[in-house]
């Protein structure tokens, strides 16, 4: 993309709230290949690699591929050039999310509301624009080694437009890519990004609250304690903040005190100390269908034990009787097979399960998800969850 001064002029629609979050525009990746990375994504998870910004369009400095499935939309960016500031970052994380960018009806104004809230620049507005239209983004730095973008787009790049296929921003061309067909006739169901979960350091994450509250101007969702989420040998603590909509979640951890190494610690360790996005959830209307679509593909998921099953069912169906809600009408032997938690709450029930780590270093992952109702992140789960973490972190030598 080339970049032209920013635009000045706001249309009636932006004379509001600038932070009014409309939707996650997308998700940023700095990976060591963005080629390969594309290939990995689209045959594991089903993702059309839609489009691409590298040296045949023009892009000098790093190679971008937009993966998309349903409202997800994910950027592979890799460095083409030694002075690119990614090469420092892959040296130091591996590859990891970057950026969680944010739909905004005027990015200029977002930007200059943040840093009057108390946000620190990542980088200045920039538009970037050609006859057909225009894409204005702005950064401010949040935990670690991340950025949220904001991004307001006119003409061919209006979010409505993108949704329906329309090129992501100037200097993008659409991939014609072999898995694409493939992808279509074996969909694995991912809709949108429910929730991405950050990690930070021990004594940080009430920090980190305050930052989303003020400058952002979240609120908190849920709250989780180290009497929720604990085992024998470790704990976490967790809040969980939502933009004004409750569109856009983002639960924040930090390592409480236990006799062995959480997998919070185990990803700061392994991500040099920093903190950063340790998993992004992706909502499925069908969780079943779309686990097994994604074991089938070779997608490797915590293992969960039978003994889980045993009483799962007692605990679920006893919370949904309470509140009046229906029971879990998916078929309950194949959510075992498929080995698939359960959790239920005052408003319905959730299925959820944890991919293993998505590269070497013991760091970013996916959960798929599915809400009948509930709007919590499987509280009843978090003791079983932990215990086939654990067992994940002995066999990796860092329990």
């Amino acid at each position: 993309m080339s970049s032209t001064s920013t635009d000045t002029s706001h249309s009636t629609a932006n004379q509001q709230d600038h932070l009014q979050l409309i939707d996650v525009d997308h998700v940023r990746f700095y990976v060591g290949n963005a080629k390969q990375a594309a290939h990995y994504y689209a045959s594991c998870f089903g993702f059309q690699i839609d489009q691409h910004h590298d040296l045949t369009t023009g892009s000098r400095e790093s190679s971008n591929y937009l993966l998309t499935q349903g409202n997800i939309r994910i950027v592979l960016e890799t460095p083409l050039t030694s002075s690119h500031p990614a090469n420092q970052e892959l040296a130091r994380y591996g590859d990891g999310v970057k950026d969680i960018a944010f739909t905004v009806f005027d990015a200029t104004r977002s930007y200059e509301k943040a840093i009057a809230n108390g946000g620190v620049s990542a980088y200045e507005p920039v538009t970037y624009s050609d006859e057909h239209g225009s894409i204005t983004m702005s950064g401010i730095q949040t935990y670690g080694r991340v950025v949220h973008s904001f991004v307001s787009r006119t003409g061919r790049y209006e979010l409505k437009n993108i949704k329906q296929g329309e090129l992501f921003a100037p200097g993008y061309n659409k991939t014609s890519h072999p898995l694409n067909q493939y992808n279509l006739e074996h969909p694995c169901g991912l809709k949108f990004v429910d929730h991405c979960v950050g990690n930070v350091e021990e004594g940080k994450m009430n920090h980190w609250v305050d930052w989303y509250e003020n400058v952002l101007e979240f609120s908190m969702f849920k709250h989780f304690d180290d009497n929720d989420i604990s085992t024998e040998y470790s704990a976490l603590m967790s809040k969980v903040m939502a933009s004004g909509n409750h569109l856009i979640k983002m639960p924040i951890n930090e390592p409480a005190e236990g006799k062995k190494k959480s997998q919070i610690q185990e990803y700061l360790d392994w991500h040099d100390d920093t903190p950063g996005v340790q998993h992004l959830a992706l909502r499925s209307d069908d969780e079943l269908s779309s686990v097994a679509e994604l074991r089938a593909r070779g997608v490797r998921f915590l293992d969960i034990p039978d003994t889980y099953y045993e009483q799962v069912w007692g605990r679920v169906n006893k919370v949904l009787t309470e509140h009046g809600h229906e029971a879990v009408r998916e078929d309950h032997e194949r959510i075992r097979e498929l080995g698939i938690l359960v959790d239920a709450d005052d408003e319905g029930y959730l299925l959820q399960l944890f991919t293993l780590p998505l590269q070497d270093r013991p760091t970013l992952f996916f959960e798929i998800i599915t809400r009948r109702g509930s709007q919590s992140f499987g509280k009843g789960n978090f003791k079983a969850l932990f215990e086939s973490l654990e067992m994940e972190q002995e066999r990796r030598g860092n329990l």
